[in-house]
């Protein structure tokens, strides 16, 4: 009798063998990296964005067992979903927890990666991650400085964390098709851990004003597109808790004059896919959940495996009939994940059922969370 997971195991290889040969190299994927010129003819994007990164001990043992040198390779785990995430004009990624260094690395309460996990967001086709999470502040400012500079080397763009002042000042602009894009990321706490002395600026805290404030400087500066990361909500819940909701209403309301400061707000932190909505005419994630993590426990003590489910949100922006108007989005499509315990990788849920893996309830479960807001009603269809 094959088992469920083995049902699962045997669909991975498969679609993995497939995403290998369709694959070309991240050089050749449609984007426009921040510095180069932009093209003459204005022309849309697609922007995928993903949820928690959080290595866990048993994913750095993992890479560890992955990689061919006695490393660690993150590349494996997250092949699965390479195909979409390289295929978008920009991507990003949220990188939880901060890097160590010379084989202290650590899980589970206060992590260090290891910084190949860097190198393996980068083979995968994302451009930027955002940093801004409660666990920022586990290894101080050294942790800040050891991951941004893992993520530099790698080429891979971040925001919510700051090694400098100057660094801390302002969005981080990148290139999509024809538009600028900004951006912003904000944790709504760092576990206690107070900011590093002379480094309020270290880490960037979710205040309301603030964030209205550094959308319209990105907008002034020549953003396009204003993208914020929000690392909140409640742990668990599947439904967004009341500050998600004031707060989605308050940032997607704010506007100058007569445009949105914000096109589009990505959450993550609750360990769990949660809804997608489209609040004051802007689209909201409020959880994307785990794409990456080891065996999750919720706060009954149960191992829940809605810890290691996710979804990626793809959203299609066409450019403005008018310079100055908005960039709209023209499509809005969920694709659900999850993270395979026993393998060791991410799953692309509807590639997997396509295989044959006994998958179809998890997927199910995740596409209605993700639609009991109304967001069907909207345009958001589940992707492939």
């Amino acid at each position: 009798m094959i088992t469920r997971a083995r049902q699962l195991n045997l669909a991975l290889a498969a679609v993995l063998v497939a995403a290998a040969a369709a694959c070309q190299t991240h050089e050749s994927a449609v984007r426009h990296r921040g510095g180069q010129p932009a093209p003459a003819v204005d022309r849309g994007f697609t922007l995928v964005a993903s949820g928690d990164v959080l290595p866990h001990t048993s994913i750095i043992e993992r890479a560890n067992s992955d990689a061919a040198d006695g490393g660690y390779d993150f590349r494996p785990m997250l092949a699965g979903v390479r195909p979409i995430v390289s295929a978008a004009d920009l991507a990003i990624c949220h990188m939880e927890t901060v890097y160590g260094a010379d084989g202290d690395y650590t899980g589970y309460p206060t992590f260090k990666s290891p910084p190949q996990v860097a190198e393996g967001l980068a083979a995968t086709g994302y451009d930027a991650c955002s940093t801004a999470s409660n666990h920022s502040l586990d290894d101080g400012a050294d942790g800040i400085r050891r991951t941004l500079d893992a993520l530099d080397r790698a080429g891979v763009r971040h925001a919510g964390s700051a090694r400098t002042a100057q660094e801390a000042s302002g969005a981080t602009m990148m290139r999509a098709g024809s538009a600028r894009v900004a951006h912003l990321a904000y944790t709504y706490d760092t576990n206690g851990f107070p900011l590093p002395q002379g480094q309020p600026w270290a880490v960037a805290l979710t205040d309301p004003d603030r964030i209205v404030a550094d959308a319209r400087a990105a907008r002034k500066a020549g953003a396009d597109v204003v993208v914020v990361s929000l690392h909140w909500g409640t742990e668990w819940q599947d439904e967004p808790d009341e500050r998600q909701l004031e707060l989605s209403r308050r940032l997607t309301g704010s506007r100058t004059g007569g445009r949105p400061d914000i096109d589009l707000i990505l959450g993550t932190h609750a360990h769990i896919p949660q809804a997608y909505e489209k609040v004051n005419g802007t689209w909201v994630v409020y959880g994307m959940g785990d794409q990456i993590a080891g065996e999750m426990v919720n706060y009954e003590g149960a191992q829940d495996p809605r810890g290691n489910q996710s979804t990626i949100g793809r959203f299609t922006f066409a450019p403005p009939a008018r310079k100055g108007q908005r960039w709209e989005v023209s499509k809005a499509e969920f694709i659900p994940q999850a993270f395979d315990l026993d393998a060791g990788r991410v799953v692309d849920l509807n590639a997997a059922l396509e295989q044959g893996a006994a998958v179809g309830p998890v997927r199910d479960r995740i596409r209605d969370v993700v639609l009991s807001r109304g967001a069907a009603k909207d345009g958001l269809v589940m992707g492939r």
